[in-house]
């Protein structure tokens, strides 16, 4: 046999090993999933390396704000506190249960600056990390308020526990806002009633609010949940729920005053703002 066809066949043998290797892992249940125990290094180091490269790739168009105006950086205290103490602690602070028993472990964000540049904690706040537990905000904060994390968290280096204990008792002001908010939120409602939704935004919001974690959605990613009823065909259907003509503003309705429209409903209701209600409406017209 000629030194190229071994090659190839050694190749081909190799990879047909690995195949079945990785099959076995998966089929015969070998690797241990379990949160009570940890990665093996290697498979952590190989994670880790490829979300860094991965944010530093997508992150690289964006261009940060100016982030040292002190309404700002309260604003982020808030939204820190609220949003993301429970899981990554602060100075003086643990992290909560939930946080302390993940694995991959959400560490502290104290040294944050020192491995990220501000257009990438903007970046892996908005959009989150899959796999890992950390979710994309970007459904439920304003931009002001993303790029307002980011700014706090370069502040935070800085801050002893009692500074950070002050700063986040502090009553932060939002932007061209009289009123002192204690939290921060999804954006605002800009949406007006039969402007047509964006579909694929309306894709994003579907598993942004957990649809797909009752029904199973044509387009979207789920493990076939059988609490709701699947979504495929809803564009042909003549009523929404049993209550409802089928239109795009029954399904707006439908989506944001779900137990007005039906009280006993066992579909909750999950603060989907106008905009994104109509963007999953356009969405939705699209399953026929």
């Amino acid at each position: 046999m000629s030194t190229p066809k071994a090659i190839l066949l050694t190749l081909v043998l190799l990879g047909v090993g690995a195949a079945a290797g990785a099959a076995l892992v998966v089929w015969g249940g070998l690797y241990n999933v379990s949160a009570t125990e940890q990665h093996f290094q290697p498979v952590y180091s190989m994670l880790e390396t490829a979300m860094r490269q991965s944010v530093r790739l997508r992150a690289r168009g964006v261009v940060p704000p100016k982030l040292d105006d002190e309404r700002l950086v309260l604003r982020g205290a808030a939204c820190f506190r609220d949003k993301c103490l429970q899981c990554h602690g602060a100075p003086g602070v643990a992290q909560g249960d939930i946080g302390k028993s993940m694995q991959p472990l959400p560490g502290p964000l104290v040294d944050a600056r020192q491995h990220w540049k501000p257009r990438e904690l903007y970046w892996v706040t908005k959009h989150g990390i899959r796999m890992s537990g950390m979710p994309a905000w970007e459904f439920r904060l304003a931009e002001e308020d993303l790029w307002a994390v980011v700014a706090f968290m370069e502040r935070l280096p800085d801050l002893t526990p009692q500074q950070y204990a002050e700063v986040t008792q502090a009553k932060p002001v939002v932007a061209n806002s009289p009123a002192a908010q204690a939290a921060c939120g999804p954006p605002r409602d800009t949406a007006n009633a039969g402007v047509p939704g964006d579909v694929r935004r309306g894709e994003k919001a579907l598993h942004q609010y957990a649809c797909n974690a009752c029904h199973t959605i044509p387009g979207i990613t789920g493990s076939s949940p059988n609490v709701g009823p699947p979504l495929a065909g809803v564009a042909r259907r003549a009523m929404i729920g049993g209550k409802l003509p089928n239109t795009p503003d029954n399904m707006v309705r439908w989506l944001r005053r779900t137990h007005e429209v039906d009280p006993q409903t066992a579909m909750p209701e999950l603060g989907v703002t106008e905009r994104d209600a109509r963007d999953i409406a356009a969405y939705l017209s699209t399953l026929d």
